[in-house]
Formats: C-alpha cells, structure tokens, sequence
C-alpha cells in the first residue's frame, strides 16, 4: 500500500489543473513555479480590473451590446479568453505531472470540462441569440428624407365621410393616376429635438383573424432634456381621425372606419398612404401624429402572441386588480379557443395569458377601462422587469421578440434611448386617454364616436409645454400610479 504522500501526488496534476481551470495561474502556484503563476495572475488582474469598470459602467455596456461589431469582438474575445483557460489548466497539469504521476479519470475530465468550456459556451449561446435578434428587428437606418408614391387623386371621392367602419373599401387603383409627394423626414434624435415620440401598438392578430387591428394604442412622448415621459392613449372606436393633407381617398380628409383599422387600410390601399416607409406604417404614424398635433418618429408594434411570450419570458407580472374581472367568452389569443376567464380583485400574480386577458378582456366593461388597465400593466411590466429574470428568460425573450415585433427604430439611435434610461422618473409618468365624453366631438350616422380633435391637439401641446407637474395641475390628471 501507498503512504498518504505518494496518494496526494497523483492528485496534484488534476487538482492544478482544476485550480487553474477556475482562475489562471492558482494551479501553477500549486504546482511550484511560482514566476509562472504571478505572470498569469497578472493577466487575471487585468480581466478582472476590465470587468470591474464594465460593472460600474453599465449604462456602457448595455449601449456596447446594440452594436453588431462589438458584438463579434466580444465573440472572439470569448474564444480568445477560452484558449487562454484551456492553456492554463494543461499548463498547470502538465507543471504538477512532472513533480508525480497522476490519475487523469472520467469525473475529473467531465468537471474541467464543465469549468472550462461551460460558461464560455453560454456566453457565445447569449451572443449569437442577442446578435440575431437586434440584426433582424430593428431598422438598419433612419427613413430617407423624401419618397415617390403612385397614388389615386382621381378616387378621393370613393368613400365619404359617413362610411360605416363595417364596410370594405372600394378598390380605389382604378382609374389611378400618378402623383409625386414630398415627405419630409422628423428632426434627428437629440439633434435640437425638444419631444422624443413613439406610438406603441398591441396587435390583435393570429390565427383565425382576418387583418392586424391595433386594438392597444399608445404615444410615448418623451422630453430627451428632463426625462419626464407621457402616455397620451386613443380608443380603438374612434372614426373620422384626420389625415394629413397627402394621404387619404376619402372625401372627408380623414380615415372613416374606426382607429384600430387603420394600419390594415394601408395593406388594402397602399396609394391612399404615401411616404418614405410601408403604408401602413405612414398611415399609423400619420393618422395618430396628425390626431395629436405631433410629429411620430417611430412606432414599434407587438402582436398579442408576442406579449404573452414576453410576460412569460420575465416570469410573469405582479398587478393590483381593483376590481373582478369576468368574461365568460373571452377569446384566447390563438384566435380559436373561447373561454371563462375570473381575474379575483387584490395582488395577482399573473402569467402571459392572464396578463393580457387582464388587459383585453372588456365584458361587462367598456374600451375606455381596458385602455385604463392597459395603461397600468405598461407600468407593473416595467417594475417587474428584475435585472436576474431578464437575464435567464433573455433567450425566449429575444426569440419572442424577433418573431412578434416589428419597429422601425434604428438600430443606431438604441444607444441614445438608453441613455435616457436613467433619467426616466416613472412614478412620476402622466397618462392622458382621449376618451368620451371629455374629447368626444360627435357622431357620425352610424352612431361610432368621433374625436374633438382640436381639443386633443390643445390637451396634448399643454403637456408638451409645461412640466409634468404644471400639466398635471392645468388637466386635473393623477399619476399613472395613483390610476392604477
């Protein structure tokens, strides 16, 4: 038999190489060559000192990762780092080996495996899902200054102001003549921009429907200087929303059928909305910004399947329920199933499913609390958004994502919305809803709504004038939390 000391020499190889394995240059210390193992732990120190910066720069380092080029650098930084791992634990192995022979088995390799190629393969995993995601989702550059449009002057005259919102169109490209429209392009961010606005969109689209209906529609608008943020919220009923002078085939110079069809008009007639993008995206964003009195720079718009997998990614929302909710026919978001849904009043802990049917359910209520609890789960999504739950769901959360969201956010102006991040107080965030009776203007001889928009012009301009707490006090409006 062995004495204890010979034992303890045939670990010493595998044991050196496990310490190196877990921090370069402890298993050459281990193993006796002392100048080897300090040249080591002076790279370490560097990495460390380089990892401790990007902690207290963090703000840095999210704005780094929305750049596709670090983004490769940080790959092969990766590889590099591995190979530099892997020199130290054989370097450390074969240092022990010479000084006593040592036992390399199964369980030893499976945990330097483990230690040496696991996190560097989680990291690369992270990577390439982060890179894919932010590639093929946001815009690749700003929208060009001006565009060429085919559009149909001939057949401004195809609908009219009393259309019922239930009526499809008639094909308006018969006839059509060309015309070319000048579109200005809205001032670059931060470049003199005295409002940051973004249109949100829920989408109401899946399987079963027949076009997206943007039943969730909200304006972010952001001051870049002060950071305060409001919420000015549009019913999806409204009709008769004014279009800007260059778009629209109809006689009465707005959109005639609710709000919420507006983005599919633009599928349906392409001409009626010129501009330098997507008509349908011309058509949201200058139905909404010509409502409002605002120029929309960007919008980003999520299908219902795409909040439920984001609700699901962070591991669900914490929400107040003031009141029961009930629906005994609630539509799922597949677009087939229907089913009882009873949301209890208190402090609910809700999936995805439950989230959004917290939000979109309106039986035995109406558009305008939907709007209300729409409002006040942005705001629990946004508490519940813990940095460790972002980081482990981040995978499912990019890939829901990249599937269910479109925007036309440049992918260089990220950057510059995170900057804002800190400056954001969202306690102190001031949510307006454009609803009845305050901003109803009338009805059209269907009996749908029609806005008062000179009032939601002047509403909304005292928002953007005056600090939050001065608006707030001229409107008579509570904080979003005190809604909610």
């Amino acid at each position: 038999m062995q004495p204890n000391g010979a034992e303890e020499a045939r670990k010493r190889p595998v044991l050196a190489a496990l310490l190196s394995a877990i921090l370069p240059g402890t298993g050459q210390w281990y193993a006796g060559a002392r100048r080897r193992a300090l040249i080591v732990l002076a790279v370490d120190l560097l990495l460390i000192v380089g990892a401790a910066l990007a902690y207290f720069n963090k703000l840095e380092v999210v704005k780094a990762a929305f750049r596709p080029d670090l983004l490769v650098g940080a790959m092969i930084g990766n590889i590099a780092l591995l190979a530099f791992r892997l020199w130290a634990a054989d370097d450390a192995y074969r240092l022990a080996a010479e000084k006593g022979k040592g036992r390399f088995t199964v369980a030893a390799g499976i945990l330097l495996g483990v230690l040496l190629l696991g996190p560097h393969l989680i990291a690369g995993y992270y990577d390439i899902v982060h890179y894919d995601f932010i590639t093929s989702t946001f815009a690749e550059e700003e929208v060009a200054a001006t565009t060429t449009t085919t559009a149909s002057p001939a057949n401004t005259s195809l609908a009219s102001s009393d259309s019922n919102p239930g009526e499809a169109e008639p094909d308006p490209t018969e006839g059509s003549t060309t015309t070319v429209f000048e579109v200005e392009a809205g001032p670059v961010l931060w470049d003199g921009l005295e409002r940051l606005n973004i249109l949100l969109l829920g989408a109401d689209a899946g399987v079963g429907r027949k076009s997206i209906r943007t039943d969730t529609m909200i304006v972010v608008s952001i001051d870049p200087g002060s950071g305060e943020v409001a919420l000015f919220s549009m019913p999806r009923n409204f009709v008769q929303v004014p279009l800007p002078t260059e778009m629209g085939i109809w006689g009465c110079d707005c959109f005639p059928r609710m709000l919420n069809d507006l983005y599919v008009a633009g599928i349906e007639s392409p001409q009626a909305f010129p501009g330098p993008q997507d008509p349908s995206v011309n058509a949201v964003k200058g139905g909404f910004g010509e409502a409002l009195g605002i120029p929309i720079h960007y919008y980003a718009m999520v299908t219902l399947e795409g909040f439920v997998g984001v609700i699901d990614a962070i591991g669900g929302v914490t929400i107040d329920v003031p009141f029961r909710i009930v629906d005994e026919t609630y539509p799922h978001e597949d677009g087939v199933t229907v089913e009882y849904v009873d949301i209890e009043p208190g402090v609910q802990e809700l999936d995805g499913h439950l989230a959004l049917a917290y939000a979109r359910a309106r039986r035995h209520a109406n558009d305008y609390a939907r709007m209300g609890r729409q409002r006040c789960l942005l705001n629990a999504i946004l508490e519940e958004a813990d940095p460790v739950a972002l980081a482990l769901g981040y995978p499912e959360l990019a890939g829901v994502l990249g599937d269910t969201m479109e925007t036309d956010i440049p992918l260089s102006r990220i950057p510059d919305l995170i900057d804002l991040i800190p400056r954001i107080d969202q306690e102190n965030m001031l949510s307006i809803r454009f609803i009845p009776p305050t901003y109803l203007g009338g009805s059209d001889d269907n009996g749908f709504n029609i806005p008062n928009t000179p009032l939601i012009r002047e509403h909304v301009q005292i928002v953007i004038n005056n600090s939050l707490e001065d608006a707030r006090s001229i409107l008579g409006i509570q904080t979003l939390d005190e809604n909610c």
